[in-house]
């Protein structure tokens, strides 16, 4: 169990990596609602299989009660990631877009923040430390290419994305420890396949009343959409299988390791060069990892 966690958040940290890859190229052609969507299109048809699998190969007998905080839970944790994306989507359009992503990336320590004073979550004094060593790493990063200055916008729209991914975690693992009666793999499962039914459906309202041109632009660019939520669909697995074991800034700050692989993907795939700060922003993500496995 121990290690388990870290399994799954690496897993997760890889596919998001490929899926903002793939999220990117396609908000050159598809509106911010409509990138958006492409998250959760396909994924409830993965999300489902998955469950089926999980209890075709481990029956559990307990009954599975959904409460209404339950409910309370996965609406807010929907509707604050839709959020979250889309002012992720409308970073790829400001001209200093590595260092709102990296903004972006505050949400580990942001849920730290929230975690304690409103949800009774607990870090240890090592566990502080590697948050906030991941934080400085992601801004690293994020400024390596940079010679612009940070614009308010910018610094809003990126914190504003943190903040909304940050109340995301921490309330899918609230709606996990909800389910209680069940293992957590099963629990992780029950939460995506609610979660990623209710974002689809709403989004899928909205574009159909308020923007059908959008889902025709989605239809020209089916493969990619398909990657999309392919991507998304296993890194949310990760996310939420870990976040059910684990604590939210301990399981986003060791995630931080997408930067990672996002510069990987950004050198072989897009082949782009790394800047001298990426090589420090990269050892410090490392040290935050370690502390936060040792923590």
């Amino acid at each position: 169990m121990t290690f388990t966690w870290i399994l799954f958040t690496i897993m997760a940290a890889f596919m998001q990596a490929w899926r903002n890859a793939f999220q990117k190229q396609l908000s050159t052609t598809v509106d911010v609602y409509g990138t958006t969507l492409a998250r959760f299109l396909f994924a409830p048809i993965f999300a489902f299989s998955y469950l089926a699998f999980l209890y075709n190969q481990q029956p559990v007998t307990s009954e599975v009660s959904f409460t209404h905080k339950f409910w309370f839970y996965v609406v807010i944790a929907g509707v604050s990631q839709i959020y979250a994306t889309a002012l992720m989507v409308k970073l790829f359009q400001q001209k200093n877009y590595a260092i709102g992503v990296g903004l972006a990336k505050s949400e580990a320590i942001l849920a730290a923040l929230v975690g304690v004073l409103f949800l009774q979550e607990h870090l240890t004094a090592w566990g502080w430390v590697g948050v906030s060593i991941g934080a400085v790493a992601v801004f690293l990063l994020s400024k390596g290419r940079q010679h612009t200055e940070l614009s308010i916008k910018t610094l809003i729209i990126g914190l504003g994305s943190g903040l909304c991914f940050a109340i995301t975690s921490l309330l899918v693992r609230e709606a996990s420890l909800e389910l209680g009666m069940l293992p957590f793999l099963h629990r992780a499962a029950w939460v995506l396949c609610s979660l990623i039914s209710f974002q689809c459906i709403i989004m899928l309202i909205y574009l159909g009343i308020f923007s059908r041109q959008t889902l025709y632009k989605m239809w020209q660019r089916l493969g990619l959409t398909f990657k999309v939520s392919v991507c998304s669909f296993l890194a949310s697995l990760g996310w939420f299988s870990a976040m059910s074991m684990q604590s939210v800034a301990i399981v986003k700050t060791l995630g931080q390791i997408e930067i990672l692989f996002s510069l990987l993907i950004s050198a072989f795939f897009f082949k782009e060069k790394l800047a001298r700060t990426d090589h420090l922003g990269l050892w410090l993500v490392i040290v935050a990892a370690i502390m936060v496995i040792w923590a």
